[in-house]
């Protein structure tokens, strides 16, 4: 008879907004078989750490049972510890005896602030978050895109971002069936804790000081440097911005693209929604009906693309000019893609 294979030992650094939706999305996930929480480290009290479990004003109720008990949480009848720590050294990772860290503070993003956990016993470190540079990291994955690079003997690996894997499969599917000449990404992303609710002295980013519920604002981001990454055929046509709007969940990618082939508005949508019905099932979704960002709450999907408001300019024989809509849930979605990116990393270590 086959040896039984225990559960596979899970422990979560950092236990906000995306430590807890990988706790939900694990759970609910078929995958979440294979695993068993045993350990979160979140600096926060414990009473805070047990409510903010239970209730959630983006997703709802838990799904479950939980319980404080004197030594952490009680899930759905598993003891789990928790820890207070504020560095990678003071939890005995080693005596967790765990499998991965799921690394959801997002403080540590250099090679040498990672191997910190490695050195304190971690044997291997999941990223809700990218690295500062490639060579920080062993691998960044986007699942449904390169998760076949994963070998099992990596040590850290980021899943990228939650708007890089909403928009890295899309322009992956348009490159190679049209031949991406230029790329303009502009993310409209729900709000995020580095704004203060009302103006005050909150970040660098003068715009980062001002009331996220009252504006939509304008922000940095590093998306086309990490898109290059993960697709380095673009490497030099890629432009992007990034503006917060005042909503609580939900975020969006208007996509401009220049291609150098003749396409319309019906292609390019059958493209996408042929590869949402089979090799990216699950991963991208197509969508015909007249939605709003709120009806994507709690989507698992990286993607979703909104058929509805696809435009093309462009004369034929010329480069065309495409625009497109991709939603995604910038919570629910990422949070599924490290629990398939955690199944599939560990299981091609086995």
């Amino acid at each position: 008879m086959p040896v039984p294979t225990r559960p596979l030992r899970l422990a979560i650094n950092g236990y906000g907004r995306i430590g807890r939706c990988f706790l939900r999305a694990l759970l609910e996930s078929p995958l979440g078989q294979r695993f068993q929480v045993v350990a979160i480290n979140e600096p926060a009290d414990l009473p805070s750490i047990t409510y903010l479990t239970r209730f959630d004003s983006t997703h709802g109720r838990f799904p479950g049972t939980v319980a404080q008990t004197a030594s952490g949480l009680l899930i759905n009848g598993q003891a789990v510890a928790v820890t207070h720590a504020d560095t990678p050294e003071a939890v005995d990772w080693r005596a967790l005896d765990i499998d991965l860290l799921v690394e959801c503070s997002g403080r540590y993003s250099s090679r040498q602030e990672l191997n910190r956990f490695i050195a304190a016993g971690c044997p291997r470190l999941l990223l809700s978050h990218p690295a500062n540079g490639a060579d920080d990291v062993d691998a960044t994955v986007v699942y449904g895109v390169n998760e076949g690079l994963l070998r099992g003997d990596e040590t850290i690996v980021s899943n990228a971002s939650c708007t890089t894997n909403a928009v890295v499969p899309v322009l992956k599917l348009l490159h190679d069936h049209l031949d991406i000449e230029q790329v303009l990404l502009t993310t409209l992303h729900s709000v995020m804790n580095d704004q203060p609710l009302i103006d005050g002295y909150h970040h660098a980013d003068l715009r980062r000081t001002r009331s996220a519920m009252q504006s939509i604002i304008p922000v940095s981001t590093g998306l086309a440097r990490g898109v290059e990454r993960l697709l380095p055929a673009l490497k030099g046509r890629i432009q992007a911005k990034a503006i917060r709007v005042p909503t609580l969940n939900v975020s969006a990618i208007d996509l401009v693209l220049q291609v150098s082939r003749d396409v319309d508005a019906d292609r390019i949508n059958a493209l996408l929604c042929d590869a949402a019905n089979g090799p990216l099932k699950n991963l991208m979704a197509c969508s015909h009906e007249p939605h709003a960002s709120v009806d994507f709450n709690h989507d698992p999907h990286s993607a979703i693309v909104d058929a509805g408001q696809t435009r093309v300019l462009g004369k034929p024989g010329e480069p065309r000019l495409v625009n497109l809509m991709v939603w995604f849930d910038n919570e629910w979605g990422f949070a599924n893609r490290l629990v398939d990116v955690a199944s599939h990393w560990l299981a091609a270590g086995r």
